[in-house]
């Protein structure tokens, strides 16, 4: 009966891993978050649980043990994001820059360690950030998308961090690349819908082991470069 959170489930992504969630028939349990629950109608059909959370302000962040109690949890995915605008030198904002950062990056972590006391309850012991390879220094030829790229390649850090660190508590971080797909953010033009994608990172969730802590998967379960 393993319980999931999910934040950002408002809609992308998050919606989706909420739906294919809800439809599995071994008891999952199912948190869900959004900056504004009372508009998440879409989610509110699908997951009794919907609470509210702002991963770019601490104090929602600090509010959340108090809503969660002292439910295990054993899988968290940090899910919540945002896209740049700056595509070249000449276009970098501070704000947007502190904005994309404070969402992509920071969020995922403050919002892990608020959980840790329930993440030790739980069964599991998984921390699911959703990076991108945009985030891959390797792969970056292109340029552009600064702040967004720079964000999950500080996430993609951070969670290599927090593997080593947790790894003798039993946890398995790993940040994971859902691929280019349909949603506001990739476009009409991706090559993935949210279905194919959100049904591929389950199968990679559900087959994690200890050893692939700290890893940087694909969606299809292949693992990518730094």
């Amino acid at each position: 009966m393993p319980t999931y959170l999910i934040t950002g489930a408002n809609r992308g992504l998050g919606l989706e891993f909420a739906r294919q969630l809800s439809t599995r028939k071994d008891e999952t349990r199912i948190i869900a978050t959004a900056r504004e629950v009372e508009k998440a109608t879409d989610l509110s059909r699908l997951v009794h649980d919907v609470i509210p959370l702002d991963v770019a302000d601490p104090r929602s962040i600090e509010r959340l043990p108090d809503l969660i109690k002292d439910r295990p949890i054993d899988i968290l995915i940090n899910n919540a994001g945002i896209g740049s605008k700056s595509n070249s030198i000449e276009k970098l904002d501070h704000e947007e820059l502190a904005r994309v950062f404070s969402v992509n990056s920071v969020g995922p972590m403050l919002v892990t360690r608020a959980l840790l006391p329930n993440l030790r309850a739980g069964q599991r012991k998984t921390v699911f950030n959703i990076s991108s390879q945009l985030g891959s220094i390797t792969n970056n030829h292109g340029g552009s998308s600064y702040g967004y790229r720079a964000s999950k390649a500080a996430l993609n850090m951070l969670t290599v961090s927090l593997s080593n660190e947790l790894k003798k508590d039993g946890f398995t971080c790993v940040v994971a690349h859902p691929g280019w797909v349909q949603t506001d953010m990739g476009g009409p033009n991706a090559t993935l819908k949210p279905e194919e994608s959100i049904s591929a990172l389950l199968k990679v969730i559900d087959g994690l082991k200890p050893d692939d802590t700290g890893k940087f998967f694909n969606y299809d379960g292949k693992t990518l470069p730094w």
